[in-house]
């Protein structure tokens, strides 16, 4: 007997694959900017304080910060349900870390199916978010993102053996997510969607 798990919305999760997570990292880049002159005649020596040019870099908006720890809560996501993956643990504290709400309980029924079928997850998912929508601008409380997930060598094998639980490789799949400026202040995926296996290219 096998349990197998409906991701609803008319989107198919595969009924024995997850999606995706991988990494993520986000860098900020600091320009320094310096100049000095001087200058020496035959007969006397001279300085000047030259003027500071125009600096090139702008401080992060509120949207701009928002993104970044949006992002960073989605991959988080991810990476926790593939950590988790690998044993099938769908009691793991690690997956409130960043999920919540209905995302939380997607992963952890999916999870639970596993374990209950007997399959572990292998290897790690590859993300490539981006964010598409930002509300409100000001100051954002709701991210939306898409991703092309890659679960190519991300795949489920059963437990008892290590053989692959089946024949169907993974692959690019379209990812929704819905990311949320908790009440402390942190960003956590509320819910997701995936879509199957070629809806859309690396």
């Amino acid at each position: 007997m096998e349990l197998t798990i409906d991701w609803g919305n008319g989107m198919s999760q595969g009924n024995t694959r997850s999606t995706v997570a991988a990494f993520a990292a986000i860098t900020g880049l600091l320009i320094t900017l310096s100049a000095c002159s001087s200058g020496e005649g035959a007969s006397e020596v001279s300085s000047a304080t030259p003027t500071p040019p125009a600096s090139t870099t702008r401080s992060a908006t509120p949207a701009d910060t928002a993104k970044q720890q949006a992002i960073a809560a989605y991959i988080g996501m991810w990476s926790d349900m593939a950590d988790a993956a690998t044993t099938s643990d769908w009691q793991s504290p690690k997956l409130a870390q960043n999920a919540t709400g209905e995302a939380m309980q997607t992963i952890s029924r999916s999870l639970y199916a596993d374990h209950y079928n007997g399959l572990v997850t292998k290897g790690r998912p590859v993300n490539h978010p981006e964010v598409t929508s930002v509300d409100p601008l000001d100051e954002p409380t709701s991210i939306t993102i898409t991703d092309c997930g890659d679960s190519t060598n991300w795949l489920k094998y059963r437990a008892d053996n290590g053989q692959p639980a089946d024949d169907v490789p993974g692959g690019h799949r379209h990812i929704e997510a819905l990311v949320k400026k908790a009440v402390d202040g942190s960003w956590k995926v509320t819910t997701f969607a995936v879509h199957e296996v070629g809806s859309c290219t690396g």
